[in-house]
């Protein structure tokens, strides 16, 4: 049982939608640019799309989840804590580090995650859209948490370096909590999120290791 209803729910998403007006704007022109680096491949073009990701996690942790999500759901101040966490990761292993790097391969990895960044661009408000969900209550690409997860275990799944696993393990924790909050609540451009981790980390592990038995 969820402590809160479906309707404070979704009023939360209204308020919050007006409250931080354009930074949806932003969020999609960040978005794009990550994904536009992904055809500059190297250590630079990895810094910015790990940029753009550290970015979102914060901001949706901080103005999401720690101002607005809280008033309906006292949880979300430790989900807040767990998106800035792992917005500082992000933030010290691929800005300060520099130890990740992304690009489009012929593989299966690059495939999936290929189709995890356009649902999270593209498919993720169409859905949301055609299930009846309107603006501006309804989540948001790049501010919320649920299109930042999947666009975020996209990302993962086209690095061409070791994604540590200690950065995959808040997306897991998210996709399973807000996964299945999602299909409780009827949000039905969310429930892929349910399934993402289960598709994605099988794959960044596989890749990860194959990555670590290249010579040097």
């Amino acid at each position: 049982m969820l402590p809160f209803s479906a309707e404070q729910f979704h009023a939360v998403f209204a308020a919050y939608n007006l409250a931080v007006w354009p930074a949806q704007v932003v969020a999609y022109a960040l978005g794009i640019v990550a994904v536009a680096a992904l055809f500059l491949p190297g250590r630079e073009s990895g810094r910015a799309i790990t940029l753009v990701l550290s970015l979102m996690w914060l901001w949706t942790g901080i103005a999401y989840h720690g101002l607005f999500f809280s008033s309906v759901n006292p949880a979300a101040y430790g989900f807040a804590a767990l998106f800035v966490a792992e917005g500082l990761g992000l933030l010290h292993a691929g800005v300060v580090r520099r130890r990740l790097a992304f690009a489009v391969r012929k593989d299966l990895a690059s495939v999936v995650g290929l189709a995890f960044v356009g649902y999270a661009l593209v498919l993720y408000p169409l859905i949301g859209l055609a299930t009846g969900s309107d603006w501006p209550a309804m989540p948001v690409f790049g501010i919320t948490p649920c299109p930042v997860t999947i666009f975020t275990f996209g990302l993962f799944l086209l690095a061409t370096t070791p994604v540590s696993w200690w950065l995959l393990v808040i997306p897991v924790l998210w996709s399973l909590v807000g996964g299945s909050a999602a299909v409780l609540l009827g949000v039905a451009q969310d429930w892929l999120l349910l399934v993402s981790g289960l598709v994605a980390v099988p794959l960044i592990l596989f890749r990860n290791r194959a990555l670590r038995l290249q010579p040097s």
